[in-house]
């Protein structure tokens, strides 16, 4: 009888756990998340920074984390079709990005293309505002999961990650431009 009270017990529990995941898991099937910095600098050189893919690794908070990343640059860099790939982790995390549209001095789009560690395809838009001297950056992340993934990256804090990462993008752009 014990048994079975406690056997009751855990899946009810799973079954509240599981409930309360999804409901919290709906709320990240689209996530959203804003950062800005102000930098010290001439506007064409802040955008210049994020718009010429070869100067991603001054700057990527992802090549922070994993050192080892391999990177390369396919296009005409700068352009709209021009891709930076990545291979990282030891082939755990494999993609590429892709810029989407410049409109020169104002905004840059990319789209991101991930197939590892999951498969995900964010963008990412930057807007540049202010004049040289004071630049500010507005990067805008979007992405949208399916309900089994979005459980799964509440599951695992996986906004909280990426909303550190992206400040710490913005944080390592800010450096790169002001220290160059």
């Amino acid at each position: 009888m014990k048994v079975k009270m406690i056997l009751s017990i855990i899946a009810a529990a799973l079954v509240l756990f599981i409930g309360f995941g999804l409901y919290q898991a709906s709320q990240l099937t689209q996530i959203e998340i804003t950062k800005r910095v102000t930098i010290r600098g001439a506007k064409k050189e802040v955008f210049d920074m994020v718009k010429y893919l070869n100067n991603f690794p001054k700057w990527s908070p992802f090549l922070v984390q994993d050192p080892t990343q391999k990177i390369e640059v396919k296009g005409t860099d700068g352009e709209v079709g021009a891709q930076y790939h990545w291979v990282g982790n030891k082939g755990k995390d494999i993609g590429y990005q892709e810029i989407a549209r410049i409109n020169e001095l104002n905004s840059i789009s990319m789209r991101c293309d991930i197939q590892k560690p999951f498969q995900a395809k964010p963008t990412f838009e930057y807007n540049f505002t202010g004049s040289d001297g004071n630049v500010t950056v507005t990067q805008r992340f979007k992405l949208s999961s399916a309900l089994i993934d979005a459980f799964f990256m509440w599951l695992f804090g996986v906004r909280k990650n990426m909303e550190a990462t992206n400040e710490q993008g913005l944080q390592l752009l800010k450096k790169a431009v002001e220290e160059s």
